[in-house]
C-alpha cells in the first residue's frame, strides 16, 4: 500500500488549511491520509491549572475537528487521525519517517507558523527524511490557484536533482499540469573561474547555451517517464531564489531541493528553500536529496 500523506493540525486556521491541501493531495495521488496532533500532558504555569483530563480533551477535540473538515470534502479519502504523545519536532520527524510527504501550514509573509511556531518549523524541514510541504494560508484559505504550472528549481548535475525533479513530475501529472524546470545561472567569479569549466562552457557556444544543455539532460529521463506532462525550460541569469521567485505567482506548487548535510552547528535549509518558503505565494515543497 502507498505511504500515507501526513499532515499536522493545532486548530489554527492555517493548520486547517494545510489538512485541506493534504486532503487534496491524497485523493489526487490515490493515497490515504493521516492526520496527526503532539500533545504531551504538562502542567501549565498559569493561576488557573488546567488538569490532564482537561488538556487531553482540548487536544482531541482538535484533532476530530480536523477529521471531521477533511471527511466533509472529501468523503471517500482513507483518513486516519491520531494525537502523537511528544513533542512537536520529534512527533512530526517520526512521522514523516513512514510518509511519502509532510504537509504544514505558514502564515503570511513571515516566519513558519502554523503547527510549528519560528525555529521549531525550520528544524522539521531541516531534517525530515521526506519531502515537507508548507501551505501558505491567509485567513484559513490556501492560496492555490485551480490551474497553473508546478515550478521546480534544478542545479548542479542530473543525479543532484533526481529526487526535487521526480516530486515536480510526479506533483503535475497528478494534478494534470506543467512542469516549469528552472535554472539559474550567474557569471563565473574569479575564484570559481577554471580552464576547464570555460572549455566545456566554449564547447556548448557560450554559458547559457551549457546552462541550458544541462537543465536538458537532466530533464531527460523525467520527459520519458511522464511523457504526458508538458515542459517549460526556464534558465535566466540570476540568484536562484530570486529567479523561482518571479514565477512562483503563476504557480500551483513550488518544489526546491534541500541538500542533506550534517554540520557541527547544526542542519541547514539553504538560501533557496529559505527564500522560497518564506516569501512564495503558493505552497512550497522542499525535498531533500544527498
Amino acid at each position: 500500500m502507498s505511504r500515507a500523506i501526513t499532515v499536522g493540525v493545532d486548530g489554527s486556521a492555517e493548520s486547517l488549511a494545510a489538512a485541506d491541501w493534504a486532503a487534496r493531495e491524497a485523493a489526487l495521488r490515490g493515497v490515504p491520509l493521516r492526520v496527526v496532533h503532539a500533545w504531551l500532558w504538562q502542567p501549565l504555569d498559569v493561576p488557573l491549572v488546567q488538569d490532564r483530563q482537561t488538556q487531553a480533551d482540548s487536544a482531541d477535540a482538535v484533532l476530530r475537528e480536523a477529521e471531521r473538515r477533511v471527511a466533509g470534502h472529501h468523503p471517500d479519502l482513507p483518513v486516519t487521525a491520531e494525537v502523537v504523545p511528544d513533542t512537536a519536532v520529534a512527533a512530526l520527524l517520526s512521522e514523516a519517517e513512514r510518509s511519502s510527504m509532510l504537509v504544514l501550514g505558514s502564515r503570511g509573509h513571515g516566519a513558519l507558523a502554523g503547527f510549528l511556531l519560528g525555529s521549531y518549523g525550520q528544524q522539521v524541514i531541516a531534517e525530515a527524511d521526506r519531502p515537507v510541504v508548507s501551505v501558505r494560508a491567509r485567513a484559513g484559505q490556501v492560496r492555490e490557484p485551480a490551474s497553473g504550472e508546478v515550478v521546480v528549481g534544478q542545479q548542479g548535475a542530473p543525479q543532484d536533482s533526481d529526487a526535487v525533479l521526480g516530486f515536480a513530475f510526479e506533483a503535475a501529472a497528478a494534478r494534470g499540469a506543467a512542469v516549469r524546470a528552472v535554472r539559474a545561472w550567474s557569471l563565473p567569479t574569479v575564484f570559481t573561474y577554471s580552464p576547464g569549466s570555460m572549455r566545456l562552457a566554449d564547447e556548448a557556444g557560450g554559458l547559457e547555451p551549457y546552462e541550458r544543455k544541462a537543465l536538458g539532460q537532466a530533464l531527460a529521463p523525467w520527459r520519458d517517464r511522464f511523457p504526458d506532462v508538458p515542459v517549460v525550460e526556464h534558465v535566466e541569469i540570476g540568484s536562484a531564489g530570486q529567479v523561482l521567485l518571479s514565477v512562483a505567482p503563476r504557480a500551483q506548487l513550488l518544489v526546491v531541493g534541500r541538500r542533506v548535510r550534517r554540520s557541527p552547528v547544526g542542519t541547514r535549509i539553504g538560501s533557496v528553500a529559505h527564500a522560497a518558503l518564506h516569501h512564495a505565494p503558493c505552497p512550497v515543497a522542499v525535498v531533500p536529496h544527498d
